[in-house]
């Protein structure tokens, strides 16, 4: 499910308090953006957790919260296995992590949006990080 992220050498972890990811701009910045919420926080106005599945997006379960895509621009994320071993997966320059951004009364959250893993990770977990292949000349997305 991608419970952890490294960017610029820096590793975020989902159940950090506050932990934010950085989210690509369209000019080729960066912003950071909390990610998610978890069980004891007090805002009730977002989900718990961190991640949205595809198949709830495109089924209207986000739609209070004005759901918008986003690209993380991770160098690795990291999944656990059944076992609780951490795999880290090395992602490369031309591919980003597919997130949704969810806004409620002025305040945003991201999700890592999820889909069934490939077959070859399938024996670490069974859902796993939605991965965009970016053109480079325009900084769009381009569904993998």
């Amino acid at each position: 499910m991608c419970g952890k992220i490294e960017y610029q050498n820096q590793k975020i972890y989902f159940p950090q308090p506050d932990a934010r990811l950085p989210v690509k701009l369209r000019h080729g910045g960066v912003t950071w953006i909390t990610w998610g919420k978890r069980k004891n926080e007090d805002s009730g106005k977002f989900p718990n957790g961190g991640w949205a599945r595809l198949n709830s997006i495109a089924n209207g379960k986000w739609k209070p919260w004005h759901p918008r895509p986003v690209l993380i621009p991770a160098e690795n994320f990291m999944e656990k296995d059944h076992d609780g071993q951490s795999h880290w997966v090395p992602l490369d320059t031309s591919i980003a992590i597919q997130d949704l951004l969810a806004e409620r009364k002025g305040e945003q959250r991201i999700y890592v949006v999820t889909v069934n893993s490939p077959p070859e990770y399938h024996w670490i977990h069974d859902r796993w990080p939605k991965l965009v292949k970016l053109d480079q000349r325009k900084t769009t997305m381009r569904h993998t």
